[in-house]
């Protein structure tokens, strides 16, 4: 009886030790750079020696789905991430919970006109972020090219083969630079751009990670990026520079508590501290070069670092986050169809349009100028709209649970016959401009 009562205390014990250990480890699910996250769970851990902070680290649609699909106490912490619009979907699905006590009081209410923090007060912003371009200095002065500095730039035929992008439906920020040039052009004008710009890509990378790490050894020579890529590599001291063009956004990279976590108040400790002082400090280290939410006169910026606001204050686009989250999936989607999985067809053709256009010019000629203009129409025009993307009842087949057979059918098939049509009209208008350069000779 005495072994089974000691074997029993011993077992209790190791069990209060387990909850306890437990009690004592906070999940933070992060779409971000283990430079960045290695840097804040060291120094928070130092801070705090009770607390181990666990890294999840997943891209950004994947940690929606991963939070969706966990019961409630099974759920990591903390949801630490760039896309405003992701933190919507987990607001209206329910997931985050309100931490108001974990916000830094010196931070603004605003940046530019936008809201640092989620006005139902589920979200903290606790970085900022821009989108624009990167470029290899050394690649560009080795190919002879001007260093771009708007997104029409990019559509330049000078510029065919030297662009990188990441696929937005695998990275946050990527969609969220794409949804900021449609907002700013407009969605018909927006695709044009992007479509031209696209034309131009030498790759179409499945990790937004895989741009500037291209860009910083070389691969490539131009990345169209989120603008701590480039501001990492730049202050890392690789031969790499980074700008802003004029249709930009600059929105808050947020942190939330995630609903039915297993941590709640360590979880909180950890928030806080990402938006102290100590915290907005460590965004100035070179690996990691966020832009921090507090003003500049409480921090130690390096010397010529970029200045959040003033930034905004350029910037030409107000990021509408509804827009975007509502938007979503088509756009992600649509981007798939007509440039991840159909680029060796739109960069035939927007090679052909190139050596069209540089013939006509050489020896103008009305009918091919006509079949140019409509090579250029079928390539860069996209297969949706802008009323569909107006209409609710469309956006919403999107939303859907794509394991509901009858969705998965509607969708798989809306998603072929945009991928076909894609291809016609890429094949169709690299025929028509090879006529057109055929007319100049």
């Amino acid at each position: 009886m005495q072994r089974i009562l000691r074997a029993g205390a011993l077992a209790a014990a190791g069990l209060l030790v387990a909850q306890a250990a437990q009690a004592g480890t906070v999940t933070v699910l992060t779409s971000f750079p283990k430079e960045l996250t290695t840097a804040y769970q060291k120094a928070f851990e130092a801070k705090n020696p009770g607390i181990k902070i666990e890294i999840l680290n997943k891209n950004t649609t994947a940690a929606i789905a991963y939070v969706r699909e966990l019961p409630e106490g099974q759920r990591p912490d903390i949801m630490w991430a760039s896309a405003p619009d992701a933190f919507e979907v987990l607001a209206r699905n329910k997931l985050l919970q309100a931490a108001p006590d974990t916000k830094n009081p010196a931070a603004p209410a605003k940046i530019g006109n936008y809201p640092l923090n989620d006005p139902q007060g589920l979200y903290y912003g606790q970085a900022l972020a821009g989108y624009g371009i990167m470029w290899n200095t050394r690649y560009l002065q080795a190919n002879k090219l001007p260093a771009p500095r708007e997104w029409a730039d990019l559509t330049r035929p000078e510029y065919f083969g030297h662009v990188a992008i990441s696929s937005p439906s695998r990275s946050g920020t990527t969609q969220l630079t794409v949804e900021t040039i449609l907002q700013g052009e407009g969605w018909d004008k927006g695709w044009a751009q992007l479509l031209a710009m696209m034309g131009n890509a030498a790759a179409v990378t499945d990790r937004s990670f895989a741009v500037p790490d291209g860009v910083n050894n070389g691969q490539y020579g131009i990345g169209i990026v989120i603008d701590f890529f480039g501001l990492a590599g730049k202050y890392s001291g690789f031969p790499v520079d980074f700008a802003y063009p004029a249709m930009t956004a600059v929105v808050p990279a947020n942190i939330a508590l995630i609903a039915g976590g297993k941590n709640t108040d360590e979880a909180k400790k950890f928030m806080a501290f990402s938006m102290s002082t100590e915290g907005q400090q460590l965004l100035f280290d070179p690996k990691i070069s966020r832009l921090p939410i507090l003003p500049y006169s409480s921090l130690k910026a390096p010397a010529g670092y970029p200045v959040p606001q003033d930034v905004a204050k350029r910037a030409k686009v107000q990021f509408d986050a509804d827009l975007s989250e509502n938007r979503y999936q088509v756009v992600t989607s649509l981007f798939d169809q007509m440039v991840t999985f159909r680029l060796k067809e739109l960069q035939a053709a927007t090679r052909a349009i190139h050596d069209a256009d540089k013939a006509l010019k050489a020896k103008p000629n009305p009918k091919g100028a006509e079949l140019l203009a409509q090579a250029r129409s079928l390539a860069y025009t996209s297969l949706v709209g802008e009323a569909n993307v107006k209409n609710e009842e469309f956006l919403a087949l999107f939303r859907k649970n794509r394991r509901d057979v009858e969705v998965s059918k509607q969708l798989t098939g809306l998603e072929q016959m945009w991928a076909t049509k894609a291809r016609e009209n890429y094949e169709r208008a690299r025929g028509l401009a090879q006529q057109a350069q055929g007319m100049a000779k």
